[in-house]
């Protein structure tokens, strides 16, 4: 299909847009598909109702009940779970010793993104370690054992269709978005130092399928591995090992900050950047329609200049089919700004996404009208 303008419109997308107007995107695939730019005097987000279970969520996560343990689920389809877990302090929940137990997915890979509380992870692997902004990718069947340090939350998206991927770097080349000499691989040797200082015997592992659990015992510590070679592993990934691609002159799309793939969703990771220095350039998210992905972004830290009444532990959901972009004061907000201050976690799914009803209890039920001044 090739490209057509009529009436007001720009020669660059997020750029140059006519005083007293907005630019609203409708596109295909996320941002990689056809794609066409609109130029309205007032923004899609003027609504003064609306009826109908299309509509945006927002939820304050940090007022669920500490279930410790607990995968309490957010959301689902047929490609992936989203939930938030609560994991108690290892110091205050065994005495300081190691649990006895490891837990394996057999249903499909795990990632998790640790929100709060640090400590360590055994695997057959290794050891891995893990604090604040941390993305634990745990492939399908390995089984792992937490040692948290303090009591952690984490958020947790596991991939039903497909193993966890790198995103396509393209013209950026190998070393785009991150390195791959920054992912935290397991380590053998540290396993069994941490195995000896704290006396750890792991002997039984919880396997968890198409919503069954089988137990499995041993009647010595399963994590015995003394080597191993291959591609196949768990590993970590810190976000200040992740460097933003920018662009000082143009707005970029969401998609360029893809850290996961997988099949039928994306892991996006927004982090402090600088803003645009071109005069003429949008500065802040372009109001689009989301077409074909339902949208979820977890706060983990910073001012989220783009979302009035937000704060770190809260997440929005925002289905496909519903048009948005920033609230009225981030466009007075970001003309002060240099920087943004964020972080954020995206999950987009093709699929449309089942919400859990005991998120109800925690979500802000006027979300929807917090884009009207």
């Amino acid at each position: 299909m090739f490209q057509y303008s009529q009436g007001k419109s720009t020669t660059q997308g997020h750029k140059g847009i006519p005083e007293g107007h907005f630019e609203e995107e409708h596109g295909r695939k996320g941002f990689f598909g056809p794609v066409s730019h609109l130029i309205k005097p007032k923004p899609s987000t003027r609504w003064t109702a609306i009826e109908g279970p299309l509509r945006p969520h927002l939820y304050d996560l940090v007022k669920l009940p500490q279930e410790f343990g607990k995968f309490q689920r957010i959301a689902q389809n047929r490609d992936t779970r989203i939930s938030n877990l609560w994991m108690q302090s290892s110091l205050t929940q065994n005495n300081g010793k190691v649990a006895d137990w490891a837990w394996r997915n057999a249903n499909g890979d795990t990632l998790y993104f640790v929100h709060k509380g640090s400590g360590q992870v055994l695997t057959e692997y290794g050891l891995l370690h893990f604090r604040p902004g941390s993305y634990i990718n745990m492939p399908k069947s390995l089984a792992h054992t937490f040692f948290c340090e303090q009591d952690a939350q984490f958020l947790v998206i596991e991939s039903f269709s497909s193993y966890y991927r790198e995103p396509d770097r393209g013209m950026l080349g190998r070393n785009g978005f991150y390195d791959l000499g920054a992912v935290g691989v397991p380590s053998l040797e540290e396993l069994h130092a941490f195995k000896k200082k704290m006396n750890a015997a792991v002997t039984k592992v919880f396997v968890d399928r198409e919503g069954t659990t089988t137990t499995y015992s041993y009647a010595e510590c399963i994590y015995d591995t003394v080597g191993w070679k291959g591609d196949f592993f768990p590993y970590t990934l810190h976000i200040s090992d992740l460097m933003p691609i920018n662009s000082h002159r143009v707005h970029l799309p969401p998609s360029v900050h893809t850290t996961f793939v997988a099949d039928g969703f994306v892991v996006c990771t927004f982090l402090p950047r600088p803003l645009e220095t071109d005069a003429d350039a949008l500065k802040v998210p372009f109001y689009h329609q989301n077409i074909d992905y339902d949208e979820i972004l977890f706060y983990h830290d910073g001012d989220f200049f783009s979302r009035a009444n937000l704060h770190a532990g809260m997440m929005t959901i925002h289905p496909a089919g519903f048009p948005h972009g920033p609230h009225p004061k981030a466009i007075e907000k970001v003309k002060t700004k240099t920087h943004t201050d964020e972080v954020a976690v995206m999950i987009d799914t093709l699929r449309p996404l089942q919400l859990d009803e005991d998120f109800s209890k925690v979500e802000v039920k006027d979300y929807w009208a917090s884009w009207m001044k």
